[in-house]
């Protein structure tokens, strides 16, 4: 697995602007001109069926990843043999309506009849921000908020604080972008030995574990039968939590704290949340 940015040839992930560095040691007063390596941020339309049902920012990489992985989080399709193909193409900013310079991504999705039914039944659009989880409802009802539990397998104490710390060492020489342009999330998939095989990432982190999500669905690793569990270099809200525990993931582990909700999603949803995660030091929020 790479997460090297030449992966997607749609649109750049990475973008190169001339910036005017000032305030730095021995730089004159005016300071001087240098080229910043900045994450690009796109529009990428989701569309099922030939219906647009969404319209997320998210970083122009591993984007049927992305699409696969959202549908499948987000409940539109139960597993991925549901989807029946997928399409992406850029589109130039004329074409799509936006303004110069910033073209977007259309991803078609052609799903199962029976899955097309239920999302029109749903008939929630979403018009997001970079990776937010619940942009565009329009009810307290549409938040949809019902935990999914999960049986807890047998495995799962054995996702400790070692193992869990021994992943999140592995995960910063694999953030490629991230470590060129700063402001990138990124999730990752390692086994019940804290081995990472897999590194997603994102401006959204809520894009970023969809990426993994359908990453590892589209080579079938994904279900309740899955021996391992994510690793996220963001907060633990209840979101992430709720689509970990709707793809099977029976635990997670983030850098930084998880919310009120977050914690209160995973107990009860029966998922093991690990939170504030950096070496030596963790906390065991659930399970």
């Amino acid at each position: 697995m790479t997460t090297d940015a030449a992966v997607d040839p749609l649109l750049p992930s990475l973008v190169r602007l001339p910036v005017r560095v000032q305030g730095e040691a021995g730089l004159p007063p005016e300071g001087t001109q240098r080229e910043d390596v900045l994450a690009a941020e796109v529009p990428v339309a989701l569309v099922f069926n030939g219906i647009s049902h969404a319209v997320m920012m998210a970083t122009p990489q591993d984007i049927e990843d992305f699409a696969l992985g959202f549908a499948l989080s987000e409940g539109i399709l139960d597993a991925a043999a549901d989807c029946r193909g997928i399409e992406a193409a850029a589109v130039d900013a004329a074409a799509a309506g936006l303004p110069e310079g910033m073209p977007g991504i259309e991803v078609r999705l052609e799903i199962s009849t029976r899955a097309f039914e239920r999302l029109k039944g749903r008939r929630r659009s979403l018009a997001g921000r970079t990776g937010c989880g619940v942009c565009g409802v329009e009810s307290f009802a549409a938040l949809d908020l019902t935990p999914v539990p999960l049986p807890a397998p047998d495995w799962l104490a054995q996702v400790d604080l070692p193992t869990v710390l021994r992943g999140f060492a592995q995960m910063p020489p694999r953030q490629r972008l991230n470590a060129e342009a700063g402001a990138i999330h990124a999730a990752a998939w390692a086994t019940l030995d804290g081995a990472v095989t897999d590194v997603l990432e994102d401006v959204g982190r809520h894009n970023a574990l969809d990426k993994l999500v359908g990453r590892l669905a589209r080579e079938g690793r994904l279900g309740t039968d899955a021996q391992g569990f994510v690793l996220l270099s963001s907060r633990g809200s209840h979101e992430l939590v709720r689509k970990c525990a709707r793809v099977g993931i029976a635990a997670m582990a983030t850098i930084s704290a998880p919310t009120a909700m977050g914690v209160q999603m995973a107990k009860a949803s029966g998922v093991r949340l690990w939170g504030l995660c950096r070496a030596p030091r963790g906390v065991l929020y659930a399970g």
